[in-house]
């Protein structure tokens, strides 16, 4: 048996920003439990998966031995026609995550007098945001969220500084829940310099049902440096084949390609893609099940007396703090696993009828109910 090289052996070393990297914890699969049906509510996957002509359109696909269209022509056009945008503003990645690593390695990293560009977040958010940024050798400015789970704008708009190229802003926000108002969200864009990139990043968009949330193809419409990110893992059910985009002005998508990633959409997502476009009153029909079941279980923590933030995705934020490794080992021994933040909280998002109804008796059984705001 050979053993594996240490770092000594090989002198081989990585960048020193790597050591520093958060690690991304993906949500594990929940424990098998005898007598349960062990359900997965650790990684916002759409439990009910895609429509239906996508699952026809992917049997018998075979012809894995020729390249995609680098460009993603057909899901392009498609975008084009279903969001009204031109398709020349729509760039495609492996996910929402593939098409955010392009943004910052096009407009946020290292600068030729050896300092790096800042990109501001509220945080806590999206947990890959902090390792992208410093992949991309850029340095992270992370402004607290309020005690409610929102993005505190204006302190955002505080940390702006001249080395500042790029804004992420994440509604409905991971793993908190709440959307950006339109009212302060325009506020906030028109208070940063106009050369600063500023990325709706919308992966929840189609479980909003906040009429005052904040439309980034608006945003996109009226600022051109607004930045519109959104994908097909979570709504659409397409988590497995990667497929996201962002839509931006020409002035924006010219540089976005210069840093894409080639053929980063495989043919068969592209397809897939288009099918679920093509299909798309079963998804929001789906999704509005979803939305349902999400107001069934806040409604339910609701009467128990448990106050949570604003759920406008689809899961649930539980401001545990220290007994947050308690409630998630609860919920795993009841065959339900869910997400745990340090001692933050715990995301859990809104699975089958038969998981959801579990997790609302975990709760009413549970005595160290989530922290007020």
């Amino acid at each position: 048996m050979t053993e594996e090289p240490t770092t000594a052996q090989t002198g081989v070393h990585p960048r020193p920003v790597v050591a520093r990297l958060p690690k991304y914890a993906a949500g594990k699969p929940p424990s098998v439990i005898a007598g349960l049906e062990s359900f997965k509510l650790s990684s916002n996957e759409n439990p009910l998966g895609p429509v239906p002509a996508v699952m026809d359109m992917l049997a018998g696909k075979l012809e894995v031995h020729r390249y995609p269209d680098t460009m993603c022509t057909a899901l392009r056009t498609a975008l084009g026609t279903f969001l009204d945008v031109p398709a020349e503003d729509v760039v495609t990645g492996a996910g929402s995550l593939g098409a955010l690593n392009q943004i910052l390695a096009a407009f946020a990293g290292q600068n030729d007098d050896g300092h790096p560009d800042e990109v501001v977040y509220a945080w806590r958010s999206f947990e890959a945001y902090p390792i992208c940024v410093g992949l991309a050798g850029a340095k992270s400015v992370q402004v607290p969220v309020r005690g409610d789970g929102t993005h505190d704008l204006p302190a955002m708009a505080a940390a702006v500084t001249d080395r500042t190229t790029v804004v992420l802003l994440c509604t409905p926000n991971n793993p908190t829940g709440p959307v950006l108002r339109l009212a302060e969200t325009e506020e906030f864009i028109r208070s940063v310099r106009s050369d600063v990139v500023i990325v709706i990043d919308e992966a929840y968009q189609e479980f909003v049902r906040e009429p005052d949330a904040v439309d980034g193809l608006a945003m996109y419409r009226k600022y051109p440096n607004v930045v519109v990110l959104r994908t097909f893992s979570k709504a659409h059910g397409l988590a497995g084949l990667r497929v996201g985009y962002s839509v931006s002005g020409a002035d924006v998508t010219a540089y976005l390609r210069a840093a894409a990633t080639p053929f980063a959409v495989s043919s068969i997502a592209e397809q897939a893609a288009v099918a679920s476009l093509e299909n798309y009153d079963q998804v929001v029909e789906r999704v509005q099940s979803l939305v349902d079941e999400r107001d069934r279980v806040t409604t339910g923590l609701q009467e128990l007396g448990w106050e949570i933030p604003e759920a406008q995705g689809n899961f649930i934020w539980l401001t545990f703090g220290p007994n947050t490794a308690e409630f998630a080992a609860l919920a795993d021994s009841q065959g339900l696993s869910v997400r745990a933040f340090g001692a933050e909280g715990v995301r859990v998002s809104i699975g089958e009828v038969a998981a959801n109804t579990r997790l609302l008796e975990i709760c009413a059984s549970y005595t160290n109910a989530p922290r007020a705001s």
